[in-house]
């Protein structure tokens, strides 16, 4: 007999059935719930909401744990690349040989952007974030792309799915010379996917650019570290819209805005803010005891979700070593501050109590400023990865079909009916 919950509210009784996951906490199933007992839920901000059935993403945040399609993290950073882990993400399983490299073909060409495109760039300050560029700009792709925004059919789908994870590092790398004031470079298929994105961002005519394969390994890392994380704030705004029909190219430009927030994947750039300011592994003590006295705010540690060490922070932490010591910055100040701080948080008990252990975004900041990148293009690179995420669950949720059109309800706490009165007897 399978296992339910008895709820009882204003004399009413109903039995919810209770679903069980491969991993993970129970879910009790509330569907019934407003139908049969006029009854809503009531959880901001959905911290306690399932609202999708996937198989893409799981993570145990008590322990530390994230796997993609039941691969470790750990395993597929050490041993995997991002145009795999891209591939396991969209079908399910990793490719073999020839699936490989078909998809990989498939990307590579995928990579031009329409010519006509350019000029959409020139419409935007030279000063513009490049992540409001880069939101304008995804989503004026349904623009040039319009044979493959139709969600019914699952041709186009894939079509557009391959168009944006080839496109998006064209685009960002874009968003990145213009804001620069420097020519646009156009990609090369014989190069590898990191490869391309970090020649077309620091390439220029006077030179020709040498891919540097420790950098290339750094950046491929990265991308897999930021490639999907299960139901976050942009994640479920990908969802959300996409619910309504909406072509996958307005559901990614929605994605971005809602990544675009310092509270999601802007935390980078604040964390790379809160270690200039600290300065020197000197002023550390002092930095420390004001977050004690809610003096200063410590970024980049603490997690909505883990509750432990966040798997990703230990491999970034690694790749910022690799980069800073292949760009000869091993004696970088940022980084001494950033591994005391760190030391600190991991043995004093007024952190380790309140669960404040490194996330991603801890280290991440100091690799991509040591890979040449302004703080501006941190959450562009963030997208760019997460790219292959949201359209990994768009494509799910597309194909659900328990899937419905979102709609929240909400506690009404506003007025009651009450009768118009005119404008001179107010």
């Amino acid at each position: 007999m399978s296992e339910s919950v008895k709820f009882e509210v204003g004399g009413r009784s109903l039995d919810l059935p209770v679903m069980k996951g491969t991993l993970g906490p129970d879910v009790v199933d509330i569907r019934k719930l407003y139908g049969e007992t006029d009854v809503f839920t009531y959880d901001p901000s959905f911290t306690s909401t399932a609202s999708c059935e996937s198989k893409i993403t799981f993570i145990d945040g008590d322990n530390g744990v994230l796997l993609h399609r039941g691969y470790p993290i750990e395993q597929l950073a050490e041993n995997s690349s991002f145009l795999e882990v891209c591939y396991l993400l969209l079908n399910g399983e990793l490719p073999n040989a020839a699936e490989f490299s078909g998809f990989e073909n498939t990307i590579t060409r995928h990579t031009m952007l329409h010519d006509q495109f350019d000029r959409f760039f020139n419409g935007f300050r030279r000063d513009a974030h490049p992540m409001a560029i880069m939101t304008g700009a995804v989503g004026a792709l349904s623009a040039f792309y319009h044979d493959s925004t139709n969600v019914e059919d699952p041709e186009q789908r894939m079509i557009s799915s391959h168009r944006l994870i080839a496109k998006m590092p064209t685009i960002a790398a874009r968003a990145f010379k213009y804001s620069q004031g420097q020519p646009f470079v156009h990609p090369r298929n014989d190069l590898s996917y990191a490869e391309n994105f970090l020649r077309m961002c620091f390439a220029v005519p006077a030179e020709d650019y040498k891919p540097n394969p420790v950098l290339a390994k750094a950046m491929d890392k990265i991308f897999i570290l930021h490639a999907d994380h299960e139901q976050n704030a942009s994640t479920s705004t990908v969802r959300m819209v996409g619910s309504s029909g909406a072509n996958p190219f307005a559901c990614i430009a929605a994605g971005i805005a809602s990544l675009w927030g310092p509270k999601h994947g802007g935390a980078n750039e604040e964390a790379l803010n809160m270690l200039k300011a600290i300065g020197t592994v000197d002023n550390v003590p002092d930095f420390v005891q004001g977050v004690k006295d809610r003096r200063h705010m410590l970024m980049g540690f603490g997690h909505r979700v883990y509750k432990n060490y966040d798997p990703r922070a230990k491999i970034m932490q690694q790749t910022c070593h690799e980069v800073l010591a292949e760009m000869g910055h091993g004696d970088d100040p940022l980084l001494k501050v950033a591994m005391e701080l760190e030391k600190i948080a991991l043995n004093e008990d007024f952190f380790v109590e309140r669960k404040l252990y490194p996330n991603v975004d801890f280290y991440s900041g100091i690799t991509l400023r040591a890979l040449g990148f302004p703080p501006e293009m941190f959450t562009v690179l963030f997208a760019l990865a997460r790219t292959v995420g949201w359209i990994s669950q768009w494509q799910e949720m597309i194909q659900d079909p328990a899937q419905k059109i979102g709609r929240p309800r909400q506690l009404y706490t506003g007025a009651v009916k009450r009768d118009y009165t005119a404008i001179d007897g107010r």
